[in-house]
């Protein structure tokens, strides 16, 4: 076996524990790529059509079963979208990131968020690297400003004063660049910093909390174009587990989705582009055999208020989406079972600094996922390495996922 080097080995070595432990870790996920050609292939259209006025979507729905590669599948697309000079978010749905809620998952998205170049606080390097003088910045100043702007004042107001008081008021430069980034900015010190630069009494009307949070999106996709990326890519994990969601967190869920499923009425040419993963068995699971067609409609419209029938419609276009959208991963073929199984091979070897033999695996059946062939392969190799003599054979046992309703996964709704 050609010699590696101690760096070589230790990456080869991480790769291989993540494979093992089913983790798409970078290491992992650079070793064997996506080995899904045609939804990469969609992906990287959704890339270059990011901003484009006349872009009929901005998104992609991806679904597989457990073990089928959907996190493996995101963090290759996380990898693909920084070459393409985007930033990128990766945002796990769970009890603390709701999908209902949209304040929690901005949080999620901005604490995630990564640039091109690798550095994190994302929101705060953005703002460091903007010139007040060049077209990029008149360019967000001028989509922030007048009456139509797809945002509140306060972030025309925010982006104005950021450059004056970046050298006279470190910490309220700070407190914008927080107010970006999903924090609350009171209005008694945002009207005094205006009026110390001449800007007037900004009128600073309330704006609801989830409105604000998707107005933070729609101006963090922009302040990260006027800082040099070509837009935001937000990459959404674990959406199945709306489906433990109470029937009115359910509601809000696919209102959600169907928000993130399409292009933004309010800013059709967004630099924002969303990737949603969930269970492929979702439609039979949930939405037929929960009958949340009907049940959630109608729990909602039973509210008897305009904003709850907006929210039923949402909701209805988010179920339809899961139905009619979804791109369903591939099983691997022969050939790219061949080349996982001679790549993962080779990685063992660098990783343990031996020459594997061929080892069974499982057998080749359509139904059995990439991560158990991958898996099994791993555990063989290791069992021959300590003992030579072994003859390992492996099987596969299936655990059954479920989605029963769980209050403490969908966490409390405020209703906010």
């Amino acid at each position: 076996m050609t010699a590696v080097t101690p760096a070589h080995r230790l990456s080869a070595r991480r790769a291989v524990e993540a494979l093992r432990s089913g983790v798409p870790s970078g290491d992992a996920v650079t070793a064997l790529g996506s080995g899904q050609a045609e939804v990469e292939d969609r992906f990287l259209e959704l890339l270059n059509h990011a901003g484009a006025p006349t872009a009929s979507t901005r998104d992609l729905l991806i679904g597989g079963g457990f073990g089928t590669g959907k996190s493996h599948v995101l963090e290759h697309f996380a990898n693909l979208a920084r070459a393409e000079e985007f930033a990128v978010s990766r945002i796990v749905v769970s009890k603390e990131t709701p999908l209902y809620d949209p304040v929690k998952v901005l949080r999620a998205a901005v604490a995630s968020a990564v640039l091109p170049s690798g550095a994190g606080e994302a929101v705060a390097e953005a703002a460091a690297g903007l010139d007040p003088g060049s077209p990029a910045y008149a360019e967000l100043l001028r989509w922030t400003s007048g009456g139509r702007a797809p945002v509140d004042e306060r972030f025309a107001l925010t982006l104005t004063l950021l450059p004056q008081v970046t050298t006279t008021d470190g910490d309220f430069a700070d407190a914008i660049v927080r107010f970006w980034s999903g924090d609350p900015l009171g209005v008694a010190e945002l009207r005094r910093q205006a009026k110390q630069v001449g800007a007037g009494r900004p009128a600073l009307g309330a704006v609801p909390r989830r409105e604000l949070a998707r107005q933070r999106f729609r101006f963090l996709a922009r302040l990260f174009v006027a800082a040099g990326c070509r837009g935001w890519l937000l990459l959404f994990d674990e959406v199945e587990l709306i489906g433990r969601y109470s029937p009115l967190q359910r509601g809000r869920a696919y209102a959600e989705l169907a928000g993130w499923l399409r292009p933004d009425p309010e800013d059709p040419g967004s630099p924002l582009v969303s990737v949603l993963a969930m269970t492929d068995d979702f439609d039979a699971a949930v939405l037929t055999t929960n009958n949340d067609r009907q049940t959630v409609p109608t729990r909602l419209r039973a509210k008897q208020t305009s904003e709850y029938d907006e929210l039923a419609a949402a909701a209805e276009a988010g179920m339809r989406a899961i139905e009619r959208q979804m791109v369903v991963l591939t099983p691997p073929d022969n050939a790219e079972l061949d080349r996982a199984y001679a790549r993962v091979k080779a990685l063992h070897g660098e990783a343990f600094g031996w020459d594997p033999p061929d080892v069974p695996g499982l057998e080749r059946l359509g139904t059995t996922r990439m991560r158990q062939y991958v898996r099994a392969w791993i555990n063989e190799w290791d069992l021959v390495r300590l003992d030579p003599d072994c003859r390992p054979a492996s099987e596969v046992v299936e655990l059954a996922i479920g989605y029963d309703e769980d209050d403490g996964v969908g966490g409390e709704d405020d209703g906010t």
